[in-house]
């Protein structure tokens, strides 16, 4: 099991940023890779990695649901919450149930059948959508409405939504015909009519555990101080996720995962700094999380039926798209604040299939499910398809039809690396800034950009700049600029072309000259600018 693990881990991670490089995905890789594994190609992994696929991939639609939770914007969802919550339902309902009734043409199925496969195909994918969201967040499109949250949350809430229906389908269909009659009031009921009870119970429960389980957390972790660093804080949280999603399964009267992304969602309303922690803990579960989703999604492909499965996978790719979720768009929509331009952003912004579709798919074959071969195929199709385009769509769209705003930077998360625009004046006045950045680049694992703007070009002065930099920066992954312009002008066009996290300047000039000039230069920054500034002198490092 070790070598298959290896196999995993190493080809899943190379085979995606070599997707990345190529401007795909990384998940289109990973599951090309899990294709050549598999048995029906490579037949590379052990059997006892193929029959733990299935808590493997429960425990990655975990990660990702509190990684969905834990990005939420509880005041923004408060402005948009009809919206968030009719986005949330109606596109998903209207999809799966388009989906259903073309599959009972296309490929036969029974209704129950279509149905758990249009729960499959309908949810959106967190692997896409939120990081993609949370980095329009960062940026500031669509915030001012809330639409970046409006979306995370209804994407979060139509995959619980359709998570339930698929387990309680699934159950259904593998109880058949055998599930006797229940009888109420003297009426006898088939099972199936109760679903609908059964579903409200599950939300309601599953919502309640979320807050239970969060409240348990807050206070272990931060009243009772049972975690000391970071590492523990997310391994304690993992484990009373994990717990709540096996409990559910042990006692199906709630939603386990319902309870685990209202988990997330309440942490940040009971220890907002605890839940900033968790939020950059799950990022680095999720990396490893969705290599092993999805190469094993890819082993699981049947070759033969994904071929034959293209041209009615795309078909049912397209009613549940353009007829069905659209349709449920238009509804959600209505009486809003959103132009139509909001609107149409819906269509890249909030259509890409990844995550439920690899953890799911493959769970009707798995359970004996008619035509379990045919729900695989066609979610692969759908996530070889959307996955791409979604991941391409959203930063290439947002900018043309959504407006930008003001960026709170204590309600995002940061992605990806930590970086410092280092402001230098002068040689003999670099080595407060330089010395800070390295600090702070250091605490927070960063790179840094090393930024010197010149009236006139020396380069006399340049190499003096350049001797410190290779003194302080030394063990930090830098970049040195200089360019000849307007210093605020050039400073704040740095900040904004580039993912800076903060702006590090001096403020400890030689002569009372030079002092009105950094004192004109800070004030523009601060006023032009919508990052942190930090402001050093020589004495804060001690010279």
């Amino acid at each position: 099991m070790l070598i298959s693990t290896i196999w995993i881990l190493g080809m899943g991670f190379f085979a995606g940023q070599f997707a990345r490089r190529l401007g795909a995905p990384p998940l289109i890789g990973m599951i090309l890779v899990g294709i050549i594994l598999g048995p029906e190609v490579g037949n590379r992994l052990e059997p006892g990695i193929l029959a733990a696929a299935d808590d493997l991939r429960t425990l990655a639609v975990m990660i990702i649901l509190m990684k969905a939770g834990l990005g939420l914007d509880r005041d923004k969802l408060a402005q948009q919450g009809s919206v968030a919550l009719r986005l949330g339902i109606l596109p998903a309902i209207l999809e799966t149930g388009a989906i259903a009734i073309a599959s009972m043409f296309l490929f036969q199925f029974d209704l129950l059948t279509g149905l758990l496969l249009g729960c499959i195909i309908s949810p959106e994918s967190p692997a896409v959508i939120v990081p993609g969201m949370l980095r329009l967040k960062q940026l500031g499109w669509g915030v001012k409405k809330g639409i970046p949250d409006a979306i995370l949350t209804g994407s979060a809430l139509s995959d619980v939504v359709l998570l339930l229906l698929f387990s309680l389908l699934l159950n259904f269909l593998q109880q058949g015909e055998t599930t006797p009659e229940i009888r109420l009031l003297g009426l006898a009921l088939h099972p199936l009519v109760l679903l609908p009870l059964q579903a409200i119970m599950q939300v309601v429960l599953g919502t309640l555990a979320g807050y239970l389980a969060a409240a348990l957390l807050v206070s272990l972790l931060e009243r009772q101080s049972w975690s000391k660093n970071p590492v523990h804080d997310v391994l304690i949280t993992s484990v009373l996720a994990a717990f709540t999603v096996i409990a559910a399964r042990e006692f199906p009267y709630f939603s386990g995962y319902l309870a685990v992304m209202s988990m997330g969602f309440f942490l940040i309303k009971l220890d907002a700094p605890l839940a900033r922690r968790l939020r950059n803990g799950f990022n680095t579960l999720w990396i490893v999380a969705e290599i092993v989703l999805f190469v094993l999604m890819g082993a699981s492909i049947q070759l033969q039926v994904l071929g034959e499965m293209f041209l009615p996978g795309l078909t049912i790719l397209a009613v549940g798209l353009l007829i069905g979720r659209t349709l449920g768009w238009t509804l959600s929509t209505v009486g809003s604040n959103w132009t139509w331009q909001e609107k149409l952003f819906l269509l890249p912004g909030n259509s890409a299939k990844a995550t439920v579709q690899a953890a799911l798919g493959a769970l009707p074959l798995a359970y004996g499910i008619e035509g379990g071969e045919i729900i695989l195929a066609v979610a692969a199709w759908a996530i070889l398809v959307t996955a791409p385009l979604g991941a391409w769509a959203i930063p290439t769209f947002a900018p043309k039809l959504l407006k930008k705003g003001a960026v709170d930077p204590t309600k995002v998360t940061v992605e990806g690396r930590t970086l410092f625009l280092a402001v230098v004046e002068s040689s003999p006045r670099a080595m407060a800034v330089l010395k800070q950045t390295a600090d702070l680049a250091r605490r927070s694992h960063g790179e840094a950009i090393v930024l010197y703007v010149f009236p006139e070009e020396n380069l006399g002065e340049i190499q003096a700049i350049q001797e410190i930099i290779q003194e302080v920066l030394a063990d930090i992954r830098h970049q040195f600029v200089t360019q000849k312009g307007a210093v605020v002008e050039t400073i704040l066009a740095w900040s904004q072309a580039h993912p800076v996290t903060a702006i590090v300047v001096e403020k400890s000039p030689n002569s009372e000259g030079e002092g009105v000039a950094v004192e004109s230069v800070l004030k523009g920054v601060l006023r032009g600018g919508r990052l942190p500034v930090l402001v050093v002198s020589n004495s804060d490092i001690g010279e």
